[in-house]
């Protein structure tokens, strides 16, 4: 599955929820006392309760709040690797 793939999938309506998560995920990942391993928990669940709060309670807004959630962390690691380069040929 391709990035676009995904990106099309999450309703126009949230894109402020993932640009929110974004900033909320590199906020908690400065935070000293919040370990990494909780960082993409926090996000989804906010990302989770937004969305509930713009498009209503429904299966619809907790599939989409998991996908901005998860785009957010996937986008934000994507950036990160992308910057980073590729040091290593191990595949």
């Amino acid at each position: 599955m391709e990035w676009t793939t995904i990106f099309e999938l999450i309703n126009p309506a949230l894109f402020g929820v993932l640009a929110g998560c974004w900033v909320i995920g590199f906020v908690l990942k400065k935070t000293p006392k919040v370990p990494d391993w909780s960082i993409i928990y926090i996000v989804t669940v906010v990302a989770v309760l937004l969305t509930i709060w713009l498009l209503g309670w429904g299966p619809e807004s907790l599939i989409q709040g998991i996908l901005t959630g998860a785009f957010a962390v996937y986008g934000n690691q994507f950036v990160k690797q992308t910057v980073k380069g590729v040091t290593r040929n191990d595949y």
